[in-house]
């Protein structure tokens, strides 16, 4: 250990950055450097509850001139101080370890491999005995600030796939000690209680995409229970509960344990439904003993897990049990003594389903919603779980955070989970399954590609879209032929804003809410939409008209907001709705009882320009049929652009021929253009139908046929018809001009005499 006369400076602590997680840095202040008399890589001590060492590091760009330490979660553990707090950081000196025995730091883990793995993890690193640390694999860290022999210390490859916390159980000679090539090390199977409480499985840095929430979350919760004399002064009494809800996955268990840990609180875990019990009066004296408890070791945090299956709503649930439970929940909330130390945290993803009483100040006094997280967000979450993971040169996380939309963190650890098993597979045809151990040379090699994760993007779906889970489109637009002007619209309407909407923001225009392609049948309307989700990189969410519609009354409008609720919740994201002409006809047709189009085109309307804005989120329809739509959905706000997909010109024929051949082997005397002159009025499903009629005749020429010749064509263009003619195409013509202006006619309704809307009366005087 360090002098204890040795110059000290008080620091605040606060929170590293997530990829510097388990490295053993801490930043600290240039002045602070100076005073000590240390270079960067230099060992200190940081003094709380307990002493821990680290190596000291210049601060962030950020931080310059800040009196701050940064560390992590575990060395916050270590030192046994929280965020906020102030400890005092020393000059340390390390000498070289003879012997380090280490252990796993959870119950629940049994370890076995080779001690050099550790050893190559450790190397270099300053360690105590009684701390935890973690190993971190063979990502390559950018030197950047770090002096070299840090940042050769942090490059050294590692046996590790995934991040592994241990207790430092023993060092010989004692006190702090670095790994070097001498280092014997020991590595115990089972986990072993240390002597000192350091209790460090999750942390704020294991989580992700919620900086925000964080900091919400300490005021109510940390501040309680670690400065309980605040609130006595002020006179107030301290909140006493937090109600966490949004999608699954996105971290409020995890997050909760987290609070409970960097609080130095003693935690309590309610599962709604383990809770229940058979006999009369049980379920109410579990939950009384758990709140006797935690009143009995306060400071405390009891976390309520699943609180929609013990709290529903009174009036909703027929049995005499949940009621008598839910009232005795409100009892132990509102029988709490004030300052009484102990805070309630509940999570859902059913707000609506929970009591209302329970959601009022007193009780649950702040709510915290716990969204889907942003493409940053989603980058922090893949830089935790791919922190001991061995990254080949190609993987770039940025890219990987830009592509998942609508992921959640409990996506994003399968991703990651996923792309590990690929790199998995691809070592298996080197092993041995009766050899138990695994060549050091094939360990040496294993890493994750770029590749392992595009795989598992493929099977990897976001969890709130699993319900309306389509194929993701693998259309791109080199594959659509003959729709330049359409596809042009859909870029710009579409992929520009999805991808760039600073450019929106600084001139201050919206995006376009709605695009509707309506043409002739088969001219490509569908692939379209396939391609614009595709290239514009978001979730993509089809829906069928006979999906949506229900026989039950109400149902149908449900389906429709319950829709476009999940696609708010994945933006970006693009809906696209086949025959729309079927879903949402116009309305006024009849006397009495609406129908149910009726009332599913009023939910469309209000939930396209109603009070809860759509956000990123792009609604695609589809018709043959634009006159039978309901005129108040073609105004701008709703569907803002009304994209005519016509039949493609001679050049658009031949492109698209092009495209449709590329797999086929194809005589030299096949003359596409040729084709394409002789293919007038025919749209991309008829171009389609007469490529796969030439391969028939070529197969029924001869099943050993190795082209197809121009003969076959020929053929082919004998047997195949144009499905749009010259008087439909002049329809859809005319059909075009009119739209825009029923769009902002006024439509009388049908039981209202024309002119009787002029005035207030009858005779439309004012």
């Amino acid at each position: 250990m360090a002098d204890d006369d040795a110059p000290t400076r008080k620091l605040q602590v606060a929170n590293a950055r997530p990829e510097d997680s388990g490295r053993g840095l801490a930043h600290i202040p240039r002045s602070l450097m100076a005073a000590l008399g240390i270079a960067q890589g230099d060992v200190i001590e940081i003094v709380g509850k307990r002493t821990t060492p680290a190596r000291a590091v210049l601060p962030y760009a950020e931080d310059e001139g800040l009196e701050i330490l940064r560390i992590d979660g575990l060395q916050r553990a270590n030192a046994g101080v929280g965020s906020g707090d102030f400890v005092e950081v020393r000059r340390g000196e390390s000498k070289p370890a003879t012997r380090v025995v280490f252990a796993p730091a959870a119950k629940n883990v049994r370890l076995q491999g080779h001690p050099a793995a550790l050893k190559r993890s450790f190397i270099g690193r300053p360690l105590c005995a009684g701390d935890t640390v973690a190993t971190v694999g063979q990502q390559r860290v950018a030197g950047g600030d770090l002096p070299p022999n840090i940042a050769q210390m942090l490059n050294a490859p590692a046996y590790a796939l995934q991040e592994i916390r241990m207790g430092v159980v023993s060092t010989t000679p004692k006190g702090i000690v670095h790994v070097d090539e001498n280092t014997e090390i020991e590595l115990r199977a089972d986990y072993e209680e240390p002597k000192e409480s350091r209790r460090a499985d999750v942390t704020y840095d294991d989580l992700g995409g919620m900086a925000s929430t964080i900091d919400q979350l300490r005021e109510m919760v940390e501040l309680p229970l670690r400065y309980p004399e605040l609130f006595q002064r002020l006179g107030v009494d301290p909140p006493k509960g937090v109600l966490l809800h949004g999608p699954p996955g996105t971290g409020k268990t995890r997050l909760a344990r987290a609070v409970a840990n960097e609080s130095d609180a003693n935690f309590f875990l309610i599962n709604g439904p383990e809770i229940m019990g058979s006999a009369y009066g049980e379920s109410e004296k579990k939950l009384r003993e758990v709140f006797e408890e935690a009143a009995a070791n306060a400071p405390s945090i009891v976390f309520i897990d699943e609180i929609d299956s013990i709290a529903p709503k009174r009036d909703r649930v027929q049995g005499e049990a949940e009621k008598r439970l839910v009232a005795q929940l409100l009892t132990v909330m509102d029988g709490l003594e004030a300052r009484a130390n102990i805070v309630i945290i509940a999570a859902t993803n059913r707000p609506e389903a929970i009591d209302e009483a329970l959601r009022r100040p007193g009780r649950f006094d702040r709510e915290i919603v716990i969204g889907v997280p942003d493409q940053r967000g989603r980058r922090e979450i893949l830089g935790i779980h791919t922190r001991g993971m061995p990254l080949g040169e190609g993987v770039d996380l940025d890219e990987l955070a830009r592509t998942t939309h609508g992921f959640v963190g409990a996506d994003m650890a399968a991703l990651v989970r996923e792309a590990a098993i690929e790199a998995v597979r691809r070592i298996m045809p080197r092993l041995n399954l009766e050899d138990r151990s695994i060549p050091a040379d094939v360990l040496d090699t294993l890493s994750v590609s770029r590749d392992d994760f595009m795989e598992a993007l493929k099977r990897v779906q976001p969890s709130a879209m699993r319900e309306v889970m389509v194929q993701a489109p693998t259309v791109r637009w080199d594959d659509v032929g003959g729709l330049d002007d359409a596809q042009e619209k859909l870029k710009e309407g579409v992929e520009l804003p999805l991808k760039d909407p600073d450019a929106f923001r600084r001139l201050g225009i919206r995006p376009a809410k709605g695009f509707l392609l309506y043409g002739p049948p088969g001219t490509g309307k569908t692939l379209l939409a396939k391609a614009v989700a595709r290239e514009a990189e978001a979730n993509f969410i089809a829906a069928k008209s006979s999906d949506l519609l229900s026989k039950w009354y109400g149902e149908s409008e449900q389906q429709i907001a319950r829709l476009f609720a999940r696609a708010r919740q994945v933006a970006p994201c693009i809906v696209f709705i086949d025959e729309l002409d079927s879903l949402v006809p116009a309305r006024g047709g009849g006397l009495g009882e609406p129908q149910v189009t009726e009332r599913v085109v009023n939910t469309i309307l209000a939930e396209m320009d109603g009070l809860e804005e759509l956000q990123s989120v792009v609604l695609i329809g589809a018709t043959n049929r634009p006159n039978l739509i309901d005129p108040a959905l073609l105004r701008p706000g709703r569907f803002d652009e009304l994209i005519y997909v016509g039949v493609p010109d001679a050049a658009g024929r031949e492109r698209i021929l092009r495209i449709q051949t590329t797999k086929m082997p194809l005589d030299p005397d096949v003359d596409l253009s040729e084709v394409a002159r002789r293919t007038d009025h025919f749209t991309g499903a008829d171009l389609e139908d007469v490529v796969r009629r030439a391969g028939l005749i070529a197969i029924r020429r001869s099943l050993s046929a190795a082209h197809v010749t121009m003969a076959d064509f020929d053929k082919a263009l004998s047997e195949s018809r144009a499905s749009v003619t010259p008087e439909m195409e002049e329809d859809y013509r005319a059909m075009s001009a009119r739209l825009k202006q029923d769009a902002v006619a006024i439509q009388p309704l049908g039981f209202i005499a024309p002119g009787t809307l002029k005035g207030r009366g009858p005779k439309g005087a004012d």
